[in-house]
């Protein structure tokens, strides 16, 4: 039988080991080698590159659709849609899941691989429907987890449950690596004596058991593997492409795809790595059985590694890494992918970095407890929900049922701000209205990657920044260095903020976005009101007042980036 191969170089290898940094101009040096290979698909769309296009490339992710598929002429493209979550981190109401995915198909999506996080179906159901109608490819997915209440049975009933729901094949998507040889050959021959359509394995090397995974899943049936080229697989990304091919040469497994134009392909990709050096860690490159423990997405681990240097606590990686499983049981064993893995892996940041468990919860968190993501798979843990919603009611039901519309609103909102220039920028801005707007009017800059050097002989400014850099643009690279400057304006936005921390002051619980100051000076709060809401590590947190009084000095502003502990406001 042979085996069909999906490579997702363009998409999950490059989220799983430089945070989905790789720019649309080199996928299109490559695309048009890659479709000569016959691939079952190329996934190079969906999940994280979505976000990552607007927020640091400034690059326009319907752009790199089109421009791929112009070039793609044979392979089907496909995308990662997570459901009622689309490419977000929350749940989106029907009619932007309806847009988004009549989108996708215009703009030259072949494949759609649908997946909840929760493996709850009511969330993928109207994904699936859409989808339908436009006749493309449904790949229904199962997010492989490992806990007490996840089992070989329970996930072959759920393949069975889509396959009846109109899928075209089914994935097991192995999202942190953690399916041992034995566990692949039990479940993929489960799924096969229940099911009729193709069954594609998604792994990643995390554990280090991803290769033999892949040989057991062969043995028992399996008809699809992904993989990804060899200078963005291995670590927290995918088996190699080139070697799982090689491996299944001459054997019934074949897959009969050219080794010489893979290897030329991965020479391709091996010359623009060093453009991305900086990027790689060697926590997202190499295995380790650690993985078992904390069951974090190759995706998650170099975006997690990324932002607690971003917050200054990259030294608090270990603390959290033994923080993530307990919050996990805590919220009843969610499989650990996004939002999942961000709703779990930032409420453990948040647990360590201020020192107590749930001090500060965020907005996801709170939703997730009332059943607005879907249903747990086990029970939670009564006293932290108790503490966190109290005796709110938990919604019954499909969660995207109690979403009231919104491209109506979001499209008069966009004309006023004057956004909306084509059909694709209205979805954009649903998804994402913080970071669309800056976007879609041209405001943000493209992300410099850059290979910090040690300081010239002066040491470092007195604002504590490097003040030389190696600078890779596009391959050739340029020594600079930066001068600081700070302009009056500058000077008197930092005059203004109290030194020492003032009574009744709000502070920031982490470095983030203010995305809103809900509050004037003059204005009564109670105790426990919200009265900011910032954005850390593309999640919302609530910051309430910690007394009941007025608001007397406001020192945040909307879009401001602040770091944690800055005093926000002051309640007198």
């Amino acid at each position: 039988m042979t085996i069909k191969i999906t490579d997702t170089t363009l998409r999950d290898a490059h989220q799983s080991l430089i945070a989905t940094r790789m720019r649309t101009r080199d996928m299109l040096s490559v695309v048009e080698k890659m479709d000569k290979v016959g691939f079952f698909s190329l996934e190079m769309w969906g999940g994280a590159t979505f976000d990552t296009c607007i927020r640091y490339l400034n690059e326009d992710p319907w752009e790199r659709l089109r421009d791929i598929r112009s070039k793609v002429k044979n392979t089907p493209l496909q995308m990662l849609l997570r459901g009622q979550n689309l490419v977000g981190y929350r749940h989106y109401p029907d009619d932007v899941v309806k847009e988004f995915i009549r989108l996708a198909v215009k703009n030259g999506v072949d494949v759609f691989r649908i997946f909840d996080a929760l493996n709850d179906l009511r969330n993928m159901e109207l994904a699936i429907h859409e989808c339908k109608k436009y006749k493309v490819h449904i790949q229904g997915t199962i997010c492989y987890t490992i806990s007490p209440v996840h089992t070989v049975e329970g996930f072959a009933n759920m393949a069975h449950k889509l396959e009846d729901l109109g899928c075209d094949s089914i994935c097991i998507k192995d999202m942190a690596g953690l399916i041992s040889p034995p566990e692949t050959s039990a479940l993929v021959k489960a799924i096969k004596s229940r099911i009729k359509v193709p069954v594609d394995l998604h792994s990643h090397c995390s554990s280090g058991m991803a290769p033999m995974s892949y040989q057991a899943a062969a043995e028992a049936g399996v008809d699809i593997l992904d993989t990804a080229f060899s200078p963005f697989a291995w670590g927290t990304s995918q088996p190699p492409t080139e070697s799982v091919v090689a491996a299944f040469q001459n054997t019934p497994y074949d897959c009969g795809l050219d080794l010489e134009l893979l290897y030329e392909i991965g020479e391709d990709f091996a010359a623009m790595v060093n453009k991305y050096r900086i990027l790689f860690t060697a926590d997202a490159t190499r295995p380790s059985v650690n993985v078992l423990l904390h069951q974090i997405p190759g995706g998650m681990y170099s975006n997690l590694i990324s932002q607690l240097r971003e917050q200054n606590a990259l030294d608090k990686l270990g603390a959290v890494l033994e923080e993530i499983p307990r919050v996990r049981a805590d919220l009843g064993y969610p499989p650990l992918v996004t939002p999942t893995s961000q709703i779990v892996g930032i409420q453990a940041v948040l647990n360590v970095l201020n020192g107590e468990r749930y001090k500060k919860v965020t907005k996801e968190v709170k939703d997730y407890l009332l059943g607005y993501y879907g249903r747990p798979p086990g029970d939670l843990n009564e006293e932290i929900r108790k503490s966190i919603i109290g005796d709110s009611p938990v919604i019954t039901g499909r969660p995207g049922e109690h979403i009231e519309p919104e491209l109506k609103k979001m499209k008069d909102e966009s004309h006023k701000l004057g956004i909306l220039h084509k059909e694709e920028d209205l979805i954009t801005y649903a998804l994402y209205p913080q970071v669309a707007v800056k976007f879609l009017r041209g405001e943000l800059k493209e992300e410099v990657i850059a290979n910090p050097m040690p300081a010239v002989a002066t040491g470092q400014s007195s604002m504590d920044v490097p003040t030389a850099f190696s600078v890779d643009v596009d391959g050739e690279v340029f020594n600079v260095k930066i001068t600081p400057v700070i302009s009056d304006t500058m000077a008197v936005e930092k005059k203004s903020k109290p030194k020492e921390i003032p009574k009744g002051a709000v502070l920031a619980p982490m470095q983030g976005m203010v995305l809103t100051v809900k509050v004037k000076v003059g204005d009564k709060v109670k105790e426990g009101d919200t009265v900011v809401v910032t954005e850390a590590m593309k999640m919302q947190n609530d910051v309430h007042s910690p007394v009941s009084g007025t608001v007397k000095q406001i020192f945040a502003f909307n879009g401001e980036i602040v770091n944690k502990d800055d005093v926000l406001l002051v309640i007198e």
